[in-house]
């Protein structure tokens, strides 16, 4: 009995270590963890590139790196360019939504409210833009921190295995450790391009169905679709929220509010979960229970990027605890159907 609780407080104590690093060096850990997500879909990209056209290891990791900076440079014009696009329709948003809240007043009963124009007084603007700028300026910081993370990743992967056996000298144990992060890397890999797939599969129904109603920004949105698709299960309700919203701004009327938001919903409800299981299928044997606990948890400790990286995280610990008979149960509880 004392040497259980002394586990059961060993345990405890080194939990309560880990919340406190997560927590107190997020502002490093987190643009790591999004480099080695980056570093892991370039070598992901590269293997598949050398194996599909046959081309040598130097070809096909300098051709990932290419498309990976391409398409983010593209991303960050359809950004940029749609940020100008919003300050040029903002006046007309504003005038519909003003005469949606006075319709909102007039169907309630009310007769005095505050307008738009007391409530956008009271909204201290300087304090509004130097949050902005304050985001803006720390989203630039991790970018760059991000970028020195992937290249020293890129820099480093040949001496890994390498490592390995430096670490693990005994071939038994070795080959152990090669096992689970065999197995980290093919849930993780499966993961990452299934979700992939259907995120653009999404965002592409997504962008038809807005071109189709003749929303403004289509593009844009079916990008931030593509995004939140990664997040699990709100990710995909605040996909059709937002643009729904904006029906009701641009247009003023209910009907393209209910279009967007019938559309974007089924095809939602269709690919999340009909789709999405089958092509999953038991790679990641994750509990619907966890997956949302973990969403909750790693959100609460890392924010947005928490929540994207709630899944592979979790998976990775699963696999992780599932190794050592102390923990095994843990792991257990964390998996879908009890087998780890």
């Amino acid at each position: 009995m004392p040497s259980r609780l002394f586990a059961f407080g060993v345990t405890f104590g080194i939990a309560a270590l880990m919340t406190y690093v997560l927590v107190t060096g997020r502002d490093l850990l987190i643009p790591f963890a999004i480099a080695v997500m980056i570093w892991y879909v370039i070598i992901a990209l590269s293997r598949l590139i050398e194996v599909q056209l046959s081309a040598p290891s130097w070809l096909s990791l300098s051709a990932s790196i290419i498309f990976f900076v391409v398409v983010l440079g593209l991303i960050v014009e359809l950004i940029s360019g749609n940020i100008t696009a919003v300050r040029d329709a903002a006046p007309t948003y504003q005038a519909n939504l003003e005469k949606l809240v006075e319709s909102a007043m007039k169907l309630s009963g009310l007769t005095e409210l505050p307008t738009i124009a007391n409530i956008v007084d009271q909204v201290d603007v300087r304090a509004l833009i130097s949050g902005v700028a304050g985001a803006v300026a720390k989203v630039a910081g991790n970018t760059g921190l991000i970028v020195i993370y992937v290249i020293f990743l890129l820099a480093e992967q040949r001496t890994f295995p390498r490592k390995i056996e430096a670490l693990f000298p005994e071939a038994g144990r070795r080959k152990e450790v090669q096992i689970i992060l065999s197995d980290i890397q093919k849930r993780t890999q499966t993961y990452i391009a299934v979700k992939t797939l259907l995120s653009l599969v999404t965002a592409v129904i997504s962008y038809v169905v807005l071109v189709a109603v003749g929303l403004d920004l289509a593009g844009f949105w079916a990008f931030v679709i593509f995004l939140l698709a990664y997040i699990p299960t709100i990710g995909s309700l605040l996909g059709v929220i937002f643009p729904a919203l904006m029906a009701l701004l641009q247009f003023g009327g209910i009907s393209e509010f209910l279009i967007i938001a019938v559309g974007l919903g089924a095809a939602q409800l269709v690919i999340g979960n009909v789709l999405e299981p089958r092509m999953m299928g038991r790679s990641l044997n994750l509990s619907s229970l966890v997956v949302i606990v973990s969403l909750a948890v790693w959100g609460s400790l890392w924010g947005v990027t928490g929540m994207f990286l709630s899944v592979p995280i979790t998976v990775v610990l699963m696999i992780i605890l599932a190794q050592f008979k102390q923990t095994r149960p843990i792991a257990i509880l964390l998996s879908a159907n009890g087998k780890v």
